[in-house]
Protein backbone atom coordinates (compact mmCIF):
# COMPACT_ATOMS: atom_id res chain seq x y z
CA UNK A 1 0.00 0.00 0.00
CA UNK A 2 1.23 2.98 -0.97
CA UNK A 3 1.07 6.64 1.69
CA UNK A 4 -0.60 9.39 -0.24
CA UNK A 5 1.37 12.53 0.28
CA UNK A 6 -0.07 15.73 -0.24
CA UNK A 7 2.43 19.02 -1.05
CA UNK A 8 1.45 22.40 -0.88
CA UNK A 9 1.22 24.48 -4.03
CA UNK A 10 4.32 25.98 -4.93
CA UNK A 11 6.83 23.73 -2.71
CA UNK A 12 7.90 24.29 0.62
CA UNK A 13 8.80 28.24 0.59
CA UNK A 14 4.92 28.94 -0.10
CA UNK A 15 3.88 30.54 3.00
CA UNK A 16 0.77 32.78 3.81
CA UNK A 17 1.25 36.22 3.50
CA UNK A 18 0.02 38.86 5.64
CA UNK A 19 -2.91 40.72 3.92
CA UNK A 20 -1.56 44.28 2.65
CA UNK A 21 -2.89 46.97 4.65
CA UNK A 22 -4.70 48.76 2.03
CA UNK A 23 -7.21 45.83 2.01
CA UNK A 24 -7.72 46.83 5.54
CA UNK A 25 -8.05 50.41 4.97
CA UNK A 26 -11.48 49.03 2.70
CA UNK A 27 -12.71 47.01 5.10
CA UNK A 28 -12.72 49.57 7.83
CA UNK A 29 -14.55 51.46 5.45
CA UNK A 30 -17.14 48.81 4.45
CA UNK A 31 -17.12 48.50 8.40
CA UNK A 32 -17.38 52.51 9.54
CA UNK A 33 -18.89 54.09 7.01
CA UNK A 34 -22.17 54.66 8.25
CA UNK A 35 -20.34 56.45 11.75
CA UNK A 36 -17.69 58.68 9.31
CA UNK A 37 -20.99 59.23 7.09
CA UNK A 38 -23.19 61.11 10.16
CA UNK A 39 -20.04 62.66 11.03
CA UNK A 40 -19.21 64.13 7.75
CA UNK A 41 -23.44 65.51 7.70
CA UNK A 42 -23.29 66.83 11.06
CA UNK A 43 -19.79 68.63 10.61
CA UNK A 44 -21.31 69.70 6.68
CA UNK A 45 -24.67 71.01 8.43
CA UNK A 46 -22.62 73.38 11.41
CA UNK A 47 -20.72 74.39 8.96
CA UNK A 48 -22.90 75.59 6.89
CA UNK A 49 -24.67 77.36 9.18
CA UNK A 50 -21.13 79.18 10.76
CA UNK A 51 -20.10 80.07 7.52
CA UNK A 52 -23.87 81.68 6.86
CA UNK A 53 -23.97 83.43 9.91
CA UNK A 54 -20.70 84.38 10.24
CA UNK A 55 -20.34 86.36 7.19
CA UNK A 56 -22.70 89.12 7.95
CA UNK A 57 -21.15 88.79 11.76
CA UNK A 58 -17.42 89.42 10.21
CA UNK A 59 -18.39 91.49 7.41
CA UNK A 60 -20.39 94.09 10.35
CA UNK A 61 -16.98 93.73 12.48
CA UNK A 62 -14.72 95.14 9.97
CA UNK A 63 -17.27 98.18 8.88
CA UNK A 64 -17.51 99.31 12.52
CA UNK A 65 -14.00 98.69 12.86
CA UNK A 66 -12.73 100.75 9.97
CA UNK A 67 -15.63 103.60 10.86
CA UNK A 68 -14.24 106.78 12.26
CA UNK A 69 -14.58 108.65 14.17
CA UNK A 70 -15.63 105.88 16.93
CA UNK A 71 -18.39 108.30 18.79
CA UNK A 72 -20.10 109.70 15.71
CA UNK A 73 -23.61 108.37 15.26
CA UNK A 74 -23.23 106.68 11.95
CA UNK A 75 -20.16 104.55 14.02
CA UNK A 76 -22.44 103.77 16.95
CA UNK A 77 -25.02 102.33 14.73
CA UNK A 78 -22.60 100.11 12.95
CA UNK A 79 -21.54 99.02 16.58
CA UNK A 80 -25.63 98.38 18.22
CA UNK A 81 -25.88 96.67 14.91
CA UNK A 82 -23.08 93.91 16.23
CA UNK A 83 -25.18 93.64 19.38
CA UNK A 84 -26.84 90.15 19.17
CA UNK A 85 -25.61 88.83 15.66
CA UNK A 86 -25.73 85.19 16.85
CA UNK A 87 -24.80 85.70 20.23
CA UNK A 88 -26.35 82.68 21.69
CA UNK A 89 -22.83 81.07 20.08
CA UNK A 90 -20.56 83.58 21.19
CA UNK A 91 -19.55 81.74 24.66
CA UNK A 92 -18.98 78.53 22.93
CA UNK A 93 -20.93 76.14 25.20
CA UNK A 94 -23.60 74.89 22.88
CA UNK A 95 -20.40 73.40 20.61
CA UNK A 96 -18.77 71.97 23.87
CA UNK A 97 -20.26 68.69 23.11
CA UNK A 98 -19.24 68.05 19.45
CA UNK A 99 -15.75 66.23 20.27
CA UNK A 100 -16.92 64.19 22.92
CA UNK A 101 -19.97 63.51 20.60
CA UNK A 102 -17.77 62.84 16.93
CA UNK A 103 -15.00 61.05 19.51
CA UNK A 104 -17.12 58.82 21.26
CA UNK A 105 -19.90 57.58 18.52
CA UNK A 106 -16.74 56.46 16.48
CA UNK A 107 -14.52 55.77 18.82
CA UNK A 108 -16.72 53.25 21.07
CA UNK A 109 -17.83 50.61 18.42
CA UNK A 110 -14.68 50.19 16.82
CA UNK A 111 -13.85 47.02 18.90
CA UNK A 112 -17.00 46.83 20.88
CA UNK A 113 -19.46 45.95 18.55
CA UNK A 114 -16.74 43.20 16.89
CA UNK A 115 -16.67 42.11 20.92
CA UNK A 116 -20.40 42.42 21.33
CA UNK A 117 -21.49 40.36 18.96
CA UNK A 118 -18.82 37.39 18.90
CA UNK A 119 -17.78 38.46 15.23
CA UNK A 120 -14.27 39.01 16.77
CA UNK A 121 -13.37 35.36 16.43
CA UNK A 122 -14.14 35.46 12.93
CA UNK A 123 -12.38 38.46 12.35
CA UNK A 124 -9.27 37.35 14.03
CA UNK A 125 -8.76 33.80 12.17
CA UNK A 126 -8.23 35.52 9.02
CA UNK A 127 -4.98 36.62 7.27
CA UNK A 128 -4.38 40.04 8.65
CA UNK A 129 -3.51 39.17 12.81
CA UNK A 130 -5.79 40.70 15.38
CA UNK A 131 -2.56 43.44 16.31
CA UNK A 132 -2.75 44.49 12.66
CA UNK A 133 -6.23 44.61 12.27
CA UNK A 134 -6.69 46.76 15.74
CA UNK A 135 -4.19 48.87 14.58
CA UNK A 136 -5.43 49.94 10.88
CA UNK A 137 -9.04 50.44 11.83
CA UNK A 138 -7.53 53.01 15.03
CA UNK A 139 -5.31 54.72 13.05
CA UNK A 140 -7.17 54.97 9.97
CA UNK A 141 -10.19 55.69 12.03
CA UNK A 142 -8.43 58.39 14.08
CA UNK A 143 -6.82 59.78 11.50
CA UNK A 144 -9.75 60.59 9.55
CA UNK A 145 -11.78 61.93 12.53
CA UNK A 146 -9.10 63.75 13.77
CA UNK A 147 -8.64 65.68 9.69
CA UNK A 148 -12.03 66.63 9.95
CA UNK A 149 -12.22 68.04 13.59
CA UNK A 150 -9.36 70.15 12.46
CA UNK A 151 -10.82 71.60 9.08
CA UNK A 152 -14.01 72.22 11.75
CA UNK A 153 -11.58 73.88 14.43
CA UNK A 154 -10.20 76.46 11.64
CA UNK A 155 -13.81 77.49 10.56
CA UNK A 156 -14.68 77.83 14.46
CA UNK A 157 -11.17 79.98 14.70
CA UNK A 158 -12.68 82.30 11.90
CA UNK A 159 -15.93 82.33 13.15
CA UNK A 160 -15.08 83.87 17.06
CA UNK A 161 -12.59 86.23 15.62
CA UNK A 162 -14.50 89.26 16.41
CA UNK A 163 -15.71 87.97 19.46
CA UNK A 164 -12.05 88.13 21.01
CA UNK A 165 -11.78 91.67 19.35
CA UNK A 166 -9.45 94.44 21.53
CA UNK A 167 -11.99 96.78 20.03
CA UNK A 168 -13.43 97.72 23.25
CA UNK A 169 -16.40 100.00 21.90
CA UNK A 170 -17.82 97.51 19.95
CA UNK A 171 -21.04 96.28 20.88
CA UNK A 172 -20.03 92.27 20.78
CA UNK A 173 -19.70 90.37 24.15
CA UNK A 174 -15.99 91.05 25.56
CA UNK A 175 -14.73 87.42 26.05
CA UNK A 176 -10.75 86.25 26.09
CA UNK A 177 -9.05 83.76 24.49
CA UNK A 178 -8.72 81.86 27.49
CA UNK A 179 -12.41 81.19 28.29
CA UNK A 180 -12.74 77.67 29.01
CA UNK A 181 -15.88 77.62 26.72
CA UNK A 182 -13.44 78.57 23.64
CA UNK A 183 -10.26 77.79 24.30
CA UNK A 184 -10.44 74.31 23.18
CA UNK A 185 -13.07 74.69 20.00
CA UNK A 186 -10.12 77.20 18.54
CA UNK A 187 -6.51 76.01 17.05
CA UNK A 188 -5.16 72.60 17.60
CA UNK A 189 -7.55 72.28 20.71
CA UNK A 190 -10.94 70.96 18.91
CA UNK A 191 -8.79 68.32 16.72
CA UNK A 192 -6.92 67.27 20.00
CA UNK A 193 -10.17 67.13 22.08
CA UNK A 194 -12.18 65.38 19.25
CA UNK A 195 -8.65 62.60 19.36
CA UNK A 196 -8.87 62.13 22.70
CA UNK A 197 -12.49 61.41 23.07
CA UNK A 198 -11.76 59.37 20.15
CA UNK A 199 -9.24 57.65 22.30
CA UNK A 200 -11.15 56.98 25.56
CA UNK A 201 -13.87 55.56 23.91
CA UNK A 202 -12.15 52.82 21.94
CA UNK A 203 -10.36 51.63 24.87
CA UNK A 204 -13.89 52.04 26.54
CA UNK A 205 -15.02 49.52 24.01
CA UNK A 206 -12.13 47.36 24.57
CA UNK A 207 -12.67 47.08 28.50
CA UNK A 208 -16.44 47.10 28.71
CA UNK A 209 -17.28 45.04 25.40
CA UNK A 210 -20.31 46.65 25.00
CA UNK A 211 -21.24 49.47 22.45
CA UNK A 212 -24.00 51.49 24.48
CA UNK A 213 -21.61 51.23 28.14
CA UNK A 214 -18.52 52.29 26.40
CA UNK A 215 -20.16 55.10 24.76
CA UNK A 216 -21.30 56.41 28.62
CA UNK A 217 -18.34 55.63 30.08
CA UNK A 218 -16.17 57.40 27.27
CA UNK A 219 -18.89 60.77 27.82
CA UNK A 220 -18.01 60.39 31.75
CA UNK A 221 -14.50 60.48 31.51
CA UNK A 222 -14.22 62.80 28.88
CA UNK A 223 -16.37 65.05 30.60
CA UNK A 224 -14.35 64.92 33.80
CA UNK A 225 -10.75 65.71 32.26
CA UNK A 226 -12.03 68.50 30.40
CA UNK A 227 -13.23 69.77 33.46
CA UNK A 228 -9.93 68.91 35.58
CA UNK A 229 -8.19 70.47 32.45
CA UNK A 230 -9.89 73.77 32.43
CA UNK A 231 -9.98 73.86 36.12
CA UNK A 232 -6.84 73.04 37.18
CA UNK A 233 -4.50 72.16 34.68
CA UNK A 234 -4.54 74.98 31.94
CA UNK A 235 -4.02 77.67 34.04
CA UNK A 236 -0.41 75.57 35.58
CA UNK A 237 0.81 75.00 32.15
CA UNK A 238 3.23 78.39 32.48
CA UNK A 239 3.55 80.42 35.44
CA UNK A 240 0.92 83.45 35.73
CA UNK A 241 2.40 86.96 35.63
CA UNK A 242 1.24 89.28 38.55
CA UNK A 243 0.68 92.78 38.88
CA UNK A 244 -0.78 95.09 41.40
CA UNK A 245 -3.45 97.47 41.81
CA UNK A 246 -5.20 96.87 38.25
CA UNK A 247 -2.00 98.67 36.55
CA UNK A 248 -1.07 96.87 33.23
CA UNK A 249 -3.47 94.09 33.04
CA UNK A 250 -4.76 93.53 29.06
CA UNK A 251 -8.76 93.81 29.14
CA UNK A 252 -8.89 90.66 27.45
CA UNK A 253 -6.22 88.91 29.56
CA UNK A 254 -7.18 85.55 31.76
CA UNK A 255 -7.70 86.30 35.20
CA UNK A 256 -6.21 83.43 37.30
CA UNK A 257 -6.52 84.98 40.64
CA UNK A 258 -7.05 87.63 42.60
CA UNK A 259 -6.51 88.87 46.53
CA UNK A 260 -5.68 91.80 48.37
CA UNK A 261 -2.39 92.13 50.81
CA UNK A 262 -1.69 94.62 53.14
CA UNK A 263 2.09 94.98 55.40
CA UNK A 264 3.23 92.21 53.17
CA UNK A 265 0.82 89.70 54.31
CA UNK A 266 -2.84 88.20 52.20
CA UNK A 267 -5.76 90.53 54.19
CA UNK A 268 -8.35 88.40 52.27
CA UNK A 269 -9.42 87.27 48.94
CA UNK A 270 -10.56 88.80 45.61
CA UNK A 271 -13.65 90.58 47.46
CA UNK A 272 -13.10 92.62 50.90
CA UNK A 273 -15.85 91.18 53.98
CA UNK A 274 -18.17 93.51 54.35
CA UNK A 275 -16.79 94.37 57.56
CA UNK A 276 -13.84 96.50 55.93
CA UNK A 277 -16.07 98.37 53.21
CA UNK A 278 -18.18 99.51 56.18
CA UNK A 279 -15.13 100.19 58.14
CA UNK A 280 -12.84 102.08 55.34
CA UNK A 281 -15.19 102.83 52.43
CA UNK A 282 -18.80 103.12 53.20
CA UNK A 283 -19.71 104.48 49.97
CA UNK A 284 -20.51 102.84 47.14
CA UNK A 285 -22.25 100.27 49.66
CA UNK A 286 -21.14 96.83 49.82
CA UNK A 287 -21.99 94.52 47.27
CA UNK A 288 -21.53 97.62 44.47
CA UNK A 289 -19.12 99.11 42.73
CA UNK A 290 -15.97 96.95 41.61
CA UNK A 291 -12.34 96.39 42.17
CA UNK A 292 -11.06 98.67 39.62
CA UNK A 293 -13.41 101.00 40.85
CA UNK A 294 -15.70 102.03 43.39
CA UNK A 295 -14.63 100.72 46.80
CA UNK A 296 -10.93 99.63 45.32
CA UNK A 297 -9.11 102.46 44.81
CA UNK A 298 -10.99 103.40 48.47
CA UNK A 299 -8.83 100.34 49.76
CA UNK A 300 -5.81 101.21 48.49
CA UNK A 301 -6.00 104.41 49.98
CA UNK A 302 -5.98 103.01 53.16
CA UNK A 303 -3.01 100.74 52.74
CA UNK A 304 -4.28 97.87 50.95
CA UNK A 305 -2.90 96.29 47.53
CA UNK A 306 -4.96 93.86 45.10
CA UNK A 307 -2.35 91.92 43.20
CA UNK A 308 -3.94 90.25 40.08
CA UNK A 309 -2.64 86.55 38.46
CA UNK A 310 -3.22 86.78 34.75
CA UNK A 311 -2.30 84.62 31.65
CA UNK A 312 -1.80 87.22 28.55
CA UNK A 313 -3.54 86.96 25.18
CA UNK A 314 0.33 86.48 23.88
CA UNK A 315 0.50 83.31 25.39
CA UNK A 316 -2.59 81.38 23.62
CA UNK A 317 -0.84 79.74 20.88
CA UNK A 318 1.63 78.20 23.66
CA UNK A 319 -0.93 77.11 25.61
CA UNK A 320 -3.12 75.73 22.32
CA UNK A 321 0.29 73.48 21.70
CA UNK A 322 1.14 72.43 25.01
CA UNK A 323 -2.15 71.25 25.53
CA UNK A 324 -2.45 69.76 22.00
CA UNK A 325 0.76 68.27 22.84
CA UNK A 326 -0.03 66.07 25.98
CA UNK A 327 -3.61 65.14 24.44
CA UNK A 328 -1.82 63.66 21.41
CA UNK A 329 0.72 61.93 23.78
CA UNK A 330 -2.71 60.54 25.99
CA UNK A 331 -3.92 59.57 22.81
CA UNK A 332 -1.45 57.25 21.38
CA UNK A 333 -1.13 55.90 24.87
CA UNK A 334 -4.37 55.04 25.12
CA UNK A 335 -4.57 53.41 21.58
CA UNK A 336 -1.49 51.41 22.49
CA UNK A 337 -2.93 49.72 25.35
CA UNK A 338 -6.11 48.98 23.16
CA UNK A 339 -3.82 47.20 20.75
CA UNK A 340 -1.82 45.41 23.60
CA UNK A 341 -5.45 44.52 25.04
CA UNK A 342 -6.29 43.07 21.78
CA UNK A 343 -3.19 41.12 21.44
CA UNK A 344 -3.02 39.60 24.75
CA UNK A 345 -6.94 38.78 24.87
CA UNK A 346 -8.11 35.09 24.26
CA UNK A 347 -10.05 34.55 21.06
Amino acid sequence: MTALTLTRPGGDDARLRPLPWRRMAGVTWRQHRIALAGVAVLLSALAAYLWIAGLPLHHAYDAAVACHPASSAACQGLDSALDGMDNFLSNGFLLQVLPVVIGAFVGAPVLARELETGTFRFAWTQGFGRWRWALAKLVLLAVVVTAAAGAFGALLTWYYQPFLSDQSYLGLPKTTPFAPALFDLRGVGFPAWTLAAFAIAALAGMLIRRVVPAIATALVVYAGLAVATGGFLRARYLAPLLTANFSNVPGNAWIVSQWWIKDGRVAFGDYPPASILNQFCPAPPAGKGGPSEGWGPCLVQHGYTMVTSYQPTSRFWTFQWIEGGWLLALSALLIGATIWLVQRRAA
